[in-house]
């Protein structure tokens, strides 16, 4: 009895089923195993890893519930099901795979450190508005009705949203211009300054130094007037302003204040060791006669301390040559009435 129903077992459409899934599942696993082995090789396999996985798993119940015959009835239905089910699944993977070749190609180009999540977002609503395309090309639906009736509903959404859409174009604006990228060190007209952490579809995110993070909407950036300190280069001068008085030798003032500068480019983090500080005289003030100093920095965030360490070092510096800052001064004449 025992061997008849061994024989029987493999003609049972049930027994075939399980055997399917049993084995689609074993092989996804298999599958799975090997791949986390080689992911640390590349990036793309690791992402497509799961997506792979229950794409095995998914065809083998489409195989598996093709061979009963309970469903013989609804097997173009099945199809249907599955053949929306596969292009959805396919359609993530090619996304995935698509926003890691773009970040790749992004990152080897000295203006993309960072990808900026706009891109990707964009690369994944164009795979998925192809794979909606194709399958209403495998059902017949004519798609030029549809378009006539998205462009009404499409004019009455924009005028709905059109201060979000108005900063998503913006986005674009800002990453195919490309004034500012993510990595940057910016100022905007108003005093706000910081790291730009990401360009998304509605807003810009600013890293202020201060490590608080300020949102600024995409339409409103695109309008502002922008200094990028990365740009062309992260390297930059730090001014300082200065002033002494009258009274004061111009030429030792000159020979002290470079000297104090030079010491300060070699020795405080971040000053170029190889530069050669200077000072210009540009205006007779109200109590000082009143001049810049140069120095230079390798990266923005760097002027910050050599500008704090070079007035320290001046001012102990002036103090011990005996060179005067003034404070302001108002001298009074008083007429004599004889």
């Amino acid at each position: 009895m025992i061997m008849n129903l061994i024989e029987l077992l493999p003609q049972n459409e049930y027994f075939i089923f399980l055997l399917i899934i049993i084995s689609t599942v074993l092989i996804a696993k298999l599958f799975f195993i090997y791949l986390k082995k080689i992911t640390k090789k590349t990036i793309i396999l690791k992402i497509i890893t799961k997506p792979l996985y229950f794409m095995i798993i998914f065809i083998g119940l489409y195989f598996g519930l093709k061979s009963l015959s309970v469903f013989a009835l609804y097997g173009s239905e099945i199809d249907k099901i599955f053949f929306v089910g596969g292009v959805f699944i396919s359609s993530f993977i090619i996304s995935k795979i698509l926003s890691v070749i773009i970040s790749a190609h992004l990152k080897v180009q000295k203006k993309f450190e960072k990808t900026p999540k706009l891109i990707t977002k964009i690369t994944s609503i164009v795979v998925y508005l192809i794979a909606i395309l194709i399958i209403l090309g495998h059902f017949n639906i004519e798609i030029s009705p549809l378009v006539a009736g998205l462009g009404i509903g499409g004019l009455a959404i924009g005028l709905a949203l059109q201060s979000t859409l108005s900063n998503f174009f913006a986005g674009i604006h800002i990453i195919t211009d490309k004034p500012i990228k993510v990595g940057d060190i910016i100022e905007l007209e108003g005093g706000l300054s910081g790291y730009v952490e990401d360009i998304g579809w509605r807003s810009t995110r600013i890293r202020t130094l201060p490590n608080t993070l300020v949102i600024v909407p995409n339409s409103k950036l695109a309008e502002s007037v922008i200094t990028n300190n990365s740009l062309p280069a992260l390297e930059m001068s730090v001014v300082v302003q200065c002033g002494v008085s009258y009274k004061s030798d111009l030429e030792k003032v000159e020979k002290v204040t470079i000297d104090v500068a030079k010491k300060i480019q070699k020795t405080v983090p971040g000053a170029i060791k190889t530069f050669e500080p200077f000072i210009r005289y540009h205006t007779f003030g109200d109590s000082n006669i009143n001049f810049s100093v140069i120095l230079r920095v390798e990266k923005p965030v760097a002027k910050y301390v050599v500008k704090h360490e070079f007035i320290k070092a001046l001012k102990k510096r002036y103090d011990k040559e005996g060179i005067e800052i003034s404070w302001p001064v108002r001298k009074i004449y008083y007429e004599k009435k004889y």
